[in-house]
Formats: structure tokens, sequence, C-alpha cells
């Protein structure tokens, strides 16, 4: 899969996300982990700030999510990026009024709140092991910018060019039939 190809990043994780369901838990889900990571990594030594925006790992990683999506497209990934931004400013000031001894806590609830949601998604509805466990940093890198595209297709019907719904789907379908089969063969 190449690094930049949003087809296959998008059927990728799309095949793991099928159910409705599944797919509404991880829109509720998705962004608060990544905002809730960047308050911990608000913690980490700054290199160098900005007022009480330290520039830390939060930063070079918000920095580096961003360049991706808007790579992988420009208008979904300027938003994408636009979103990130504002979760590492908003993560930052709240990690700030919190302090550590508070913001790890509330972290802590978060994503283990987030996670098991998330968990609970694949285990009931989708009925399919997370993306994660096929691929952990192709997860987490696309899981805030395929949630935001299924937003956007469904909400305003956006493709990042014209039939980019279709073939994913197709190439979904297909991965979804591939893990059906190999699943029955290996029931049978």
């Amino acid at each position: 899969m190449g690094l930049l190809d949003l087809e296959k990043h998008f059927a990728f994780y799309g095949a793991y996300h099928s159910n409705p369901v599944n797919v509404a838990i991880h829109i509720l889900f998705v962004w608060p982990i990544l905002f809730t990571t960047q308050i911990l990594l608000h913690f980490t030594p700054p290199l160098f700030s900005l007022g009480f925006l330290p520039l830390n790992y939060g930063f070079f990683a918000t920095l580096f999510y961003a360049l991706f999506y808007i790579a992988l497209d420009s208008k979904a990934g300027s938003l994408a990026a636009f979103l990130t931004f504002f979760c590492w400013v908003a993560s930052s000031f709240l990690a700030n009024t919190l302090a550590f001894s508070l913001a790890w806590k509330v972290v802590l609830a978060a994503q283990l709140f987030c996670w098991t949601g998330q968990f609970i998604g694949h285990g009931v509805f989708e009925k399919r092991a997370p993306a994660l466990l096929d691929n952990l940093v192709q997860a987490f890198l696309m899981a805030p910018f395929f949630v935001l595209l299924e937003v956007l297709q469904s909400c305003v019907g956006y493709e990042p060019y014209p039939g980019f719904k279709t073939k994913v789907k197709a190439m979904i379908e297909a991965d979804i039939k591939q893990w059906q089969d190999k699943k029955q063969k290996k029931h049978s």
C-alpha cells in the first residue's frame, strides 16, 4: 500500500468499519482519543514555546498528521488539518488548566471509555477485530481522517474525486468477502 494512496487506506479502514453502528461509535470516539492523547503529549518537554503552547512532541505529531492528511486530499485534508490543530490548541489549553496531576486522570478515564466503546462496536456490531490488530500505525493515523471523510460523505456527499466512493466501496466489499471466505474455511 502506497503511503499516499487514499483509496487503499480508506478501503483498508473501511473493511473493518462497514457496520453503521460501529461507524457511528467511531465517529463519536476517535477524535476524543486524539484530543486526550494530545493532552498527554502537552506534558512532553518543549523544544520551544509560543506562549502557553509548547512546541513539543504533541505539536510535531499534530503537524505530521496535518501534513499527511493534506497530502492525501487537499480539501478534506485541509479540514482535518485544521481540526487536528484546533484539538492541539484546545488540548494544550485544557492540559495547562488542569495540570498533570488531574489531566492524566481525565485522559485515562476518557481513553478507557472511548476504547471500550470502540471494542464493543467491533465485537458486538462489526463482528470483526479492529484494524489496529492488523496494522497499528495505519489504524491510528487514518482513524481521524476516516471518520471525517465518513461524515463529509454522509452529510454533503463529498468525494475526493468523482467515483471515489464507488471504487472504494468495491474494494471494501472485496476485502470483506475475502475475510469472510477465510473465516469460513477456518471453521469448516
